[in-house]
């Protein structure tokens, strides 16, 4: 079905838009995926502060032309879902790598982080970012290991002391 041209530059400008605001972005082909399987997607996107949208190929090239994603113009062939992750810059990866453990057809074609282009068998190093609460638990861990290790060890001078003196 034909597009106008103003509604053409209003999905460019949107998915402009999205790009700028983007921390990662993640390409993937949904062909054969169920209707509800898609609703579901989206849904779980919304939630994540993900910003999915089917664009045309030549539209998606326009939209990201000038922004860190411009290295996923190679990819933008077939059908493309595209997502832009806003909080959290491994959220749209996890999202579709959980969402195509379960379906067959979804195709993680590649992701952008920071201007550099990951392939779809590198999605793990942004699927795999800890989110920001995650960080702060696994700083406080290692926190707490290193002045509870303090905490040993001048006990055990302290010990070693009061042995000597005695």
């Amino acid at each position: 079905m034909a597009i106008k041209l103003e509604d053409k530059k209003a999905i460019v400008a949107e998915v402009n838009e999205a790009a700028k605001a983007g921390l990662s972005a993640v390409v993937a082909d949904a062909r054969g995926v169920t209707v509800a399987a898609m609703t579901g997607l989206r849904k779980e996107a919304r939630d994540a502060g993900v910003y999915v949208r089917v664009v045309r190929n030549t539209l998606a090239r326009r939209a990201v032309a000038g922004t860190q994603f411009e290295v996923l113009n190679d990819v933008f062939k077939g059908p493309t879902l595209i997502a832009f992750s806003n909080e959290h810059p491994g959220a749209a990866a996890r999202i579709f790598k959980e969402f195509a453990k379960g379906q067959d057809k979804f195709e993680i074609k590649a992701a952008a982080f920071e201007g550099q282009f990951l392939a779809a068998n590198q999605i793990d190093v942004l699927a795999t970012l800890p989110t920001y609460d995650e960080a702060v638990a696994q700083l406080m861990s290692v926190i707490q290991g290193a002045t509870s290790k303090l905490a040993r060890t001048l006990a055990a001078i302290r010990d070693q002391k009061e042995g000597a003196a005695a």
